[in-house]
């Protein structure tokens, strides 16, 4: 059963950074990928950024590009999202997601979710 863990949620000023993690347990994901999607109150989920495990393929909503980076390490079966440049709109709930396939993430959605974590940025 694959888990997906998301930790580096809080409360952040604008302009300020945070770095996600994912960690992903029960499977090791050599292939497929993963990504993060976000939830702000009364919207629907949105599709932030995606990250190939075997070649480190990456991409990006328009809303994170130039501001935020996903990245990996395989030997921890973990991902990253590094977020620069906040602003208010950017707080959400921010959801890690995993699917064996790459491309299935990147057309927004996922085989398995983690549980969220929450980021708040003040204007």
């Amino acid at each position: 059963q694959v888990q997906l863990v998301e930790s580096g949620g809080g409360l952040v000023q604008a302009g300020g950074s945070l770095t996600l993690s994912c960690a992903a347990s029960g499977r090791t994901f050599s292939s497929g990928g993963m990504g993060w999607f976000r939830q702000a109150p009364g919207k629907e989920r949105e599709f932030v950024a995606a990250i190939s495990w075997s070649y480190g393929r990456t991409y990006y909503a328009d809303s994170a590009k130039g501001r935020f980076t996903i990245s990996r390490d395989n030997a921890k079966n973990t991902v990253y999202l590094q977020m620069n440049s906040l602003k208010f709109e950017d707080t959400a709930v921010y959801y890690c997601a995993a699917s064996n396939r790459f491309s299935t993430v990147v057309a927004g959605t996922a085989d398995y979710w983690g549980r969220g974590t929450q980021v708040t940025v003040s204007s």
